[in-house]
């Protein structure tokens, strides 16, 4: 593409007639139509490679080893029901509590979590709650009053909110959104988690026809969030956060939460896979159980108010950003340069027939 976009500037200086301004331009929109074509590479950031799952830490049918056994790699508390096709950690009623949790801690540094999940019930439009939390954490099984859980947890949670309490709020609903917490910031229900959240989208997954599905990866320090809703084997960017740092030795785990208007929340699989990621001897040498979690942002979480979409513009770029930044940059260019190089000419042949 660049060596043909090259040829074409070259040539441009001999351009005679309106035929091959056409031809430009219908090359330079072809190259547009492109774009976003390249944006879905980006979404596909696991083949859930079946070599790299790792079963201590996943979540899957017929739902073996789960219980209060001593050999139990899930414990499940509340209101949860586990039944041969799905967990149900609500059900359809008012104020129920569940959660299901990881009983191995996770010491993988680079990993991916895909949530296969369903919420559905016979609420109306806004006539339903409360939502589901995927949680990486350092505590587990602790009831609280956020989606079930601990407020004031330390580590990661993905928040699947589906009512919202702040009436002020300008979002839709159901809404995604990202939180990092060592302990001292309790989540605001109140105000739907707006002044600690990392960034968020919303996503239409209540009462669908097939299941929903939520990936999230966390390698060398940055946090991606990506859904697929619509049922078209397809992801999603929700979000994406650099500067995030998360300990090993943490758990996986699930919890919902109904209050006066209600839903079904069901888990059907939790998938963790591991990444293999090189990282250098100064990172290797770190005891990565002892990591604070924490986020370098450019700004502070609470600017998100003054956003309605939740996410952050001021963080780190993407490789394929960078790359779709510099592909328009030089579209632009080749623009500029030849549409300069067709007045020219034109000046050119005016100033001749003065002579």
């Amino acid at each position: 593409m660049v060596l043909e976009m090259t040829r074409i500037v070259e040539s441009a200086t001999s351009l005679q007639s309106a035929s091959k301004m056409k031809r430009l331009i219908k090359f330079l929109s072809t190259c547009l139509l492109v774009l976003p074509h390249l944006t879905l590479v980006h979404g596909d950031i696991t083949d859930g490679n079946a070599e790299h799952l790792k079963r201590e830490h996943s979540l899957i049918k017929p739902y073996q080893g789960i219980g209060t056994s001593p050999s139990s790699q899930w414990d499940f508390w509340g209101s949860t029901l586990v039944t041969s096709q799905y967990v149900r950690l609500t059900p359809d009623e008012k104020s129920k509590q569940g959660s299901i949790w990881n009983t191995v801690p996770c010491f993988q540094k680079d990993w991916e979590m895909h949530v296969q999940f369903k919420v559905h019930g016979s609420g109306k439009k806004n006539l339903h709650g409360d939502g589901i939390a995927i949680w990486y954490t350092k505590e587990r099984l602790h009831p609280g009053p956020v989606f079930s859980s601990n407020s004031n947890f330390h580590g990661l949670a993905i928040f699947i909110d589906t009512y919202p309490n702040d009436e002020a709020s300008d979002r839709s609903f159901p809404y995604i959104s990202a939180m990092v917490n060592n302990g001292t910031q309790p989540y605001d229900h109140g105000k739907d988690g707006r002044n600690s959240e990392l960034g968020g989208c919303s996503a239409e997954i209540r009462n669908k026809d097939h299941d929903t599905y939520l990936a999230i990866r966390y390698s060398k320090g940055r946090l991606t969030v990506m859904v697929d809703v619509d049922d078209k084997n397809e992801w999603k960017e929700c979000i994406d956060i650099g500067g995030v740092r998360l300990p090993t030795g943490y758990y996986f785990g699930a919890s919902a939460a109904t209050g006066d208007l209600s839903d079904h929340h069901d888990i059907i699989s939790m998938k963790m896979y591991q990444l293999m990621v090189e990282h250098t001897t100064e990172e290797d040498s770190l005891d990565w159980t002892k990591i604070e979690p924490s986020v370098s942002l450019l700004k502070s979480p609470k600017d998100n108010i003054d956003d309605p979409t939740g996410n952050f513009r001021s963080t780190p770029l993407t490789g394929w950003k960078v790359f779709l930044l510099l592909l328009c940059a030089l579209l632009g260019i080749v623009v500029c340069a030849v549409v300069g190089a067709v007045v020219f000419q034109k000046r050119q042949e005016r100033n001749k027939r003065f002579y």
